[in-house]
């Protein structure tokens, strides 16, 4: 269990080691390094997904570890409030940064031979609301970025919660 505390509230997530066990290890690891503390939820897509952790306010993304290889293929979906791993087209190049998803996401599951999919690795257990008031700031965009908040949601600690 990790324990993330935003600008907006706490959220408590279950980790999926045994399904997602190199996505987890990675997680943790920011998490333990303190990589978290700072970075935003930088793109709310209303009716989809929160993502974040990988950016600061002014929108600088952080220096991360190398990129990990993409575990979609765990029989986990992408449905209401699981947390996965956001990458670029490259199906293989997540690093810190991961996105909520807000409703059942099917189309961003692993399908062989049609999608390499988006790797599930936990889900918000705690703090439900808290994701949907995320869902719901107000919008702008900044440059390149779009569906930011116009106030920023910024996380304040990520820790290892224990059991």
């Amino acid at each position: 269990m990790v324990e993330m505390e935003t600008s907006e509230g706490k959220i408590l997530i279950e980790l999926y080691p045994k399904e997602a066990p190199q996505t987890v290890e990675n997680f943790l690891q920011y998490v333990n390094d303190g990589f978290y503390e700072g970075t935003i939820f930088h793109r709310v897509v209303g009716g989809f997904v929160i993502q974040g952790g990988g950016m600061t306010e002014d929108l600088t993304e952080k220096k991360t570890r190398a990129p990990i290889k993409n575990e979609a293929n765990n029989g986990l979906s992408n449905d209401a409030m699981t947390l996965s791993m956001a990458r670029t087209n490259d199906p293989h190049s997540a690093t810190s940064q991961f996105f909520i998803s807000l409703v059942d996401n099917k189309r961003l599951d692993y399908v062989e031979g049609e999608s390499d999919g988006y790797a599930v690795f936990g889900k918000v257990v705690e703090g439900k609301e808290v994701v949907q008031k995320i869902a719901g700031a107000s919008l702008k965009n900044s440059g390149m970025y779009q569906g930011v908040p116009v106030t920023p949601i910024v996380i304040k600690k990520a820790a290892v919660k224990a059991q």
